[in-house]
């Protein structure tokens, strides 16, 4: 299996230092690959395509790429030290089955095509999952289902790999641009025209990007010279955890009837593949795009979900739905009250707090919660050897591979592969 590269200036030849020896897609001590080829210095490593964003989306994204067309070389590029670790690493892990979501919206199709598409990759690669269902209202669902996704996204990550995909961590994006003709880089720059140039300084080259970044979406657009619009806002969603004793209540999930004016679920009662019950989630604006804590701040997140989005429209529209999140997220008995019309034996004292996640929600300027997949290019030089995913909601998680299939007709489309 082809290692995961941590990205580190050096010499050319094997990694050296940081991470000796290199990693396997699964963090495990790998075979170390060269940091250069055809005599570029160890910094710069050039791809036909480079996916930004090793996330789920990201990863199924890559895979499905190299699958297609694996003649090409392709990279991917994340900012963490570890592969989907946000979004698809915070989820309730559920497989949804598209029950809830508007009739033929594309949210509702891909989530169809996409737990299918789940549940056989799992079957195919040994990965377990749960086809435990749903009760909606007395509605019972038997095709929902729960799956570790970090778990999937991994074996995303390694099937890509095997493919001769090159994933690169520790890349936190700084500048998209073109690249500059220069006596050392006129060749690379004609076949690879545009530079992504990380916080370190490190490069490398492409002819064409797609971005899968999630929570920073917008701003990996604003980068690359693209519309900026919509601006994603991070909201909070808090899970409690029902204690071991009482987890014999919970047989499989247990949905309200989702509010429609909003792309929120309602607080569930989810089963964990290890055995544990989640209940929850809440839905309340985080301070900071990553913000898994209640206090945790970043003053420009906070400055552009003001100043760039249309949040301010949003509260006031919806005044009486936020106050009462809030509510719920500050005291445990008004949550629990809203769990006991499903469950009435619960009590306080059955629960604890548990683990938070970020969703990354787009918004537009006049304050309206963008629910369906959003996805865009732009114009130019670089804008037109770049595909944005801009918003991929849940259920993304279960419709991955799906939206992947989605993303690489795409892709094969406007670049011409």
């Amino acid at each position: 299996m082809v290692p995961a590269l941590r990205y580190i200036r050096g010499a050319c030849g094997p990694a050296l230092g940081g991470f000796p020896g290199g990693f396997s897609s699964a963090g495990r001590p790998g075979r170390s690959w060269p940091l250069c080829q055809g005599g570029r210095p160890a910094s710069t490593r050039s791809f036909d395509v480079v996916v930004i964003g090793g996330g789920i989306v990201g990863l199924a994204s890559a895979r499905a790429l190299i699958l297609r067309h694996p003649a090409l070389s392709i990279g991917v590029l994340e900012k963490e030290k570890d592969l989907a670790i946000h979004q698809t690493g915070h989820n309730s892990g559920v497989i949804h089955s598209g029950i809830y979501y508007k009739p033929e919206s594309l949210k509702a199709k891909l989530c169809v095509q996409g737990a299918a598409l789940i549940y056989e990759y799992c079957k195919q690669k040994g990965i377990s999952y749960k086809q435990c269902g749903k009760g909606l209202m007395a509605i019972d669902c038997p095709y929902t289902g729960i799956v570790d996704y970090r778990q999937v996204a991994l074996s995303f990550a390694k099937d890509f790999q095997e493919a001769g995909g090159f994933v690169l961590t520790n890349f936190e994006v700084k500048d998209i641009e073109l690249a500059k003709e220069s006596p050392s880089r006129s060749k690379d720059g004609m076949k690879y025209p545009i530079v992504i140039r990380n916080t370190k300084g490190e490069e490398v080259q492409c002819q064409y990007v797609v971005t899968c970044a999630g929570l920073y979406s917008d701003r990996i657009s604003e980068l690359s010279g693209c519309n900026p619009d919509p601006q994603i806002v991070p909201f909070r969603g808090d899970y409690l955890i029902l204690k071991p004793e009482k987890c014999y209540l919970v047989k499989g999930n247990i949905y309200p009837v989702p509010d429609s004016r909003f792309p929120f679920l309602g607080v569930h009662f989810t089963p964990r593949m290890d055995g544990s019950i989640w209940l929850g989630p809440n839905a309340v604006l985080a301070f900071k795009r990553e913000g898994y804590r209640p206090f945790d701040f970043s003053a420009r997140d906070i400055m552009d979900v003001i100043i760039k989005s249309g949040l301010i429209k949003l509260v006031f529209q919806n005044f009486s739905y936020g106050v009462n999140e809030m509510y719920k997220a500050c005291f445990l008995s008004a949550t629990v009250k809203h769990l006991q019309k499903f469950i009435p034996e619960i009590t306080v004292s059955d629960i604890l707090r548990g683990p938070a996640g970020v969703r990354a929600q787009a918004l537009d300027r006049d304050g309206n919660l963008i629910e369906d997949f959003v996805f865009d290019g732009g114009v130019g030089d670089i804008g037109n050897r770049i595909l944005h995913v801009r918003n991929a909601p849940s259920p993304a998680a279960t419709s991955s591979l799906a939206i992947s299939g989605m993303i690489a007709d795409e892709v094969q489309q406007r670049f011409n592969l």
